[in-house]
């Protein structure tokens, strides 16, 4: 007997891991001491505070005072780009970052564009992958920034990072990746990528929200931008969330751990549904890598599909109501009801950008519960495509 409501938002969050809210627990309670006191509390609060930098080092190949603790993704991809604009605009002031980044990396350098500054935006084909040859193309002697995200939050596209870094570093930029969704889900070593700057988030991988950390070269120069007090080796000022921090540390410990596990579980639901959405669902269309590829170049957990003839609100809002939780697209704009940029930057027309649901499974999911999710969104199409009248006139001829 299936549970519902059945959770397929995984790239929106995740539930906190039991291990994780044991792990924190004290920090609320018992070792309460705000690490910036000069008294056995703050001393202790410290000691934890410091081993968890140590694990998190540990895991990316990165030192510890290379890892700066953050509110999550938005605020670490924020301080990437806009505290390189800021310590390297005397040298330049040329961005470059792909179309398909998180909102927070978007709205920033629109944000540097009226404080003077360039962005050009990679091109990315129709699978979501970065062209590393239009990159040298625009690269130029007075670009600073090259961003890009390791995996794409929508479509799930693992993008060549060692390769852009490389590009990047040619012409003396710093590099820069968002690490949010591949965190804790992928093999990653700073060093061996060549990246500068790498930001991640705790909640992704059954973690705590609000907390998260900026992987910062050791040498590179980056402004603050938030300032206060000595928190974060005078970098990044405000009281330092000790039980998120732990938090995150347990989660990424137990990610890396079980990563080879997860990947593999979670992968074989992730191909049993578009399987049979791609066999069953007629006028379908899966974004990002083709169904070849996904093994190795699509995020484990993601399965975006566009439904032609079919706003993706109605099937959001019609598997809601038969227990199942999905996502329109990215959670931070999914209240938009503009089309995705990440579709439309892929080629997507609009109306087929307007027909897209992302799946995201997890570790907690069951081969059950995505045989009950096809199903019932076979039913939804369905009958959505039968109040379409598009659908009417031009269902009968082949989709390509």
């Amino acid at each position: 007997m299936i549970k519902l409501p059945i959770y397929f938002d995984n790239a929106a969050t995740t539930p906190v891991d039991k291990r994780v809210l044991e792990k924190m627990t004290p920090y609320f309670t018992e070792i309460f001491g705000n690490p910036n006191s000069q008294h056995v509390f703050g001393r202790e609060s410290v000691k934890a505070v410091d081993n968890a930098r140590d694990t998190i080092a540990g895991i990316i190949n990165a030192k510890p005072n290379e890892i700066y603790f953050t509110s999550g993704g938005t605020e670490g991809d924020n301080w990437a780009l806009r505290g390189v604009a800021n310590a390297y605009k005397d040298r330049g002031k040329h961005i470059i970052i792909s179309p398909i980044e998180h909102a927070a990396m978007i709205e920033t350098a629109k944000a540097l564009v009226k404080e003077g500054f360039t962005v050009d935006f990679m091109k990315v084909d129709g699978e979501g992958f970065v062209d590393l040859e239009h990159l040298k193309s625009i690269i130029r002697d007075d670009t600073i920034f090259v961003g890009c995200m390791m995996a794409n939050n929508e479509v799930g596209t693992i993008e060549p990072i060692k390769e852009i870094a490389a590009i990047a570093h040619e012409k003396n930029a710093v590099c820069f990746t968002d690490a949010v969704q591949a965190a804790g889900v992928l093999d990653i070593d700073v060093k061996d990528l060549g990246v500068d700057l790498m930001s991640m988030s705790s909640h992704k991988i059954y973690g705590p929200k609000g907390v998260g950390a900026l992987y910062i070269r050791n040498g590179l120069r980056i402004s603050s931008i938030i300032a206060g007090g000595h928190q974060e080796r005078m970098k990044r000022g405000g009281t330092t969330n000790v039980a998120g921090v732990v938090g995150f540390s347990e989660a990424f410990k137990i990610a890396n751990e079980e990563r080879e596990k997860n990947f593999n579980y979670v992968s074989s639901l992730r191909n049993h549904f578009i399987d049979r959405v791609i066999n069953e669902v007629p006028f379908v269309k899966l974004n990002g890598p083709d169904k070849d590829k996904r093994d190795k170049y699509r995020l484990p957990a993601n399965a975006d599909f566009s439904f032609r003839y079919i706003e993706g609100e109605s099937i959001l809002f019609s598997l809601d109501l038969a227990g199942i939780a999905v996502s329109s697209g990215s959670a931070c704009s999914s209240g938009s009801l503009e089309p995705s940029h990440v579709l439309l930057a892929l080629g997507l027309p609009e109306g087929l950008a307007h027909g897209s649901i992302r799946f995201s499974f997890g570790k907690h999911n069951t081969m059950e519960e995505v045989d009950y999710a096809v199903d019932e969104i076979k039913k939804a199409v369905e009958r959505l495509r039968a109040m379409s009248p598009l659908f009417k006139i031009e269902g009968d001829k082949k989709y390509v």
